[in-house]
């Protein structure tokens, strides 16, 4: 193909279309009783050749080449084996995946599928091991946040400490992500930089957060959320974008009311709720 491109190139293009069909480029004295000498090849004629006298060589060259480019998109083609052709199974006998299509004859595998995991009617791999533990379906999951990155965020400003800090302040905070889970853990990490007095309402605390934390002044309730007022307490514009109202706080089970202080309010507090005596005879 680039051969015929380029015996084109030479002969087509530039002897017979540049020369024939434009005399004028050809120099006075070409025209005259002097002849182009033999040694000269086709293409030296218009770079190496004395008896040619053109005004821009280059620029001739080059227009007489565009025409004639070596690339063409109607040339683009893939790599010999990059493009494997599809498998037509059922379309006769000389294909070799014809009538049967590679299945065989008869038995089921050649009628249609099978359950997953069958092996013919004996024990399959998923009965003859062992069992191994469980999951329990009661299990609640909390996502942790010490006292130390709450300092930092009320130190840089995020949070304001003389309000109640709850879980949606948490979180808007970016004191914790959106995994949240079941609630909030209040850790003691970095207790030692708790030096004011704050209240917070969260789904679980240590021993030692809730020490630092009443040791200088302050408050920790333990407040119980379900799922859909946990969506209520830190999503609420999701309720109003929907047109529906925020859910009434529910109550928590009979096996989480002693790890509990009392019920979740809606929507999302700002100042803390004293402790009743009840309370704290129960905390205690």
């Amino acid at each position: 193909m680039f051969g015929r491109r380029i015996s084109s190139l030479l002969r087509t293009s530039i002897l017979n279309t540049s020369i024939h069909t434009n005399p004028t480029l050809v120099s006075p004295q070409l025209t005259s009783s002097s002849s182009i000498k033999p040694s000269c090849s086709p293409l030296s004629h218009f770079t190496q050749c004395p008896n040619l006298n053109f005004p821009n060589p280059r620029f001739f060259i080059g227009s007489s080449i565009r025409a004639y480019s070596l690339l063409s998109l109607n040339d683009l083609r893939d790599n010999p084996g990059a493009r494997k052709k599809k498998t037509r199974k059922g379309r006769g006998i000389g294909s070799g995946k014809g009538k049967t299509a590679g299945r065989g004859h008869k038995g089921q595998k050649a009628r249609g599928t099978y359950k997953f995991g069958f092996e013919g009617g004996q024990t399959p791999l998923r009965r003859r091991l062992p069992k191994r533990g469980f999951k329990n379906p009661f299990s609640l999951t909390f996502q942790p946040v010490g006292l130390g990155k709450i300092s930092k965020l009320i130190n840089a400003g995020k949070i304001d400490s003389s309000e109640l800090i709850t879980m949606k302040t948490l979180k808007d905070a970016g004191a914790i992500g959106k995994q949240i889970g079941d609630g909030v853990r209040l850790m003691g990490r970095g207790a030692e930089q708790i030096q004011w007095p704050i209240h917070l309402e969260v789904s679980r605390v240590t021993v030692r957060a809730k020490a630092a934390v009443e040791a200088a002044g302050g408050s920790v309730r333990k407040v119980h959320y379900n799922k859909l007022g946990l969506r209520a307490l830190l999503k609420p514009e999701w309720f109003a974008k929907k047109g529906r109202l925020l859910p009434k706080p529910a109550r928590p089970p009979p096996k989480l009311q002693d790890k509990v202080d009392s019920i979740g309010r809606l929507p999302a507090p700002t100042k803390a709720r004293p402790f009743t005596l009840e309370e704290n005879t129960a905390s205690s």
